[in-house]
């Protein structure tokens, strides 16, 4: 989810300034190619070494969550943003693109400080929508195409 959302808050002209994974962290003020970014990834398994990177650390990769942004991306881990980071974090927002990555004493420390938060339901619903609509044909016993071939019969 991060790097599809890298990716287009990218081709619309933000920058990316900020990429945590699970074992590691970079930053640059000045914005980070998520290709390359992803590449190096892929290659290595970290992102330490990346040489797009002003800084890097393997040590406390979400301690990068309290660099300044606009918007802070949560996509991968529930309850990321908490009681015991909230209030070191410096956006303007917190878009929510995990399922649950901000715990609700969080979002009301985050909302005394005048930052937005974007629900998961709104920012990440597409995922669960398909898995509901994928649970209702399972459940009719419909094979993967019938109701998109239904559909093309019907529009001719």
């Amino acid at each position: 989810m991060g790097y599809w959302a890298s990716k287009f808050f990218t081709e619309e002209g933000s920058l990316v300034t900020t990429i945590i994974e699970y074992n590691s962290a970079i930053h640059n003020p000045k914005g980070l190619d998520i290709e390359a970014a992803k590449k190096h990834m892929n290659e290595n398994g970290t992102l330490i070494g990346f040489k797009g990177a002003t800084e890097e650390t393997a040590e406390n990769p979400t301690s990068f969550m309290e660099k300044e942004c606009d918007f802070l991306c949560p996509a991968a881990t529930e309850k990321s943003v908490h009681k015991g980071n909230a209030d070191r974090l410096k956006c303007k927002a917190v878009i929510e693109a995990a399922n649950g990555p901000t715990t609700y004493g969080a979002e009301e420390l985050l909302l005394k400080k005048g930052i937005i938060c974007c629900p998961d339901l709104l920012m990440n619903g597409g995922g669960v929508t398909v898995s509901y609509m994928e649970w209702l044909k399972n459940l009719d016993h419909v094979a993967p195409g019938a109701m998109m071939k239904k559909y093309e019969e019907k529009s001719t």
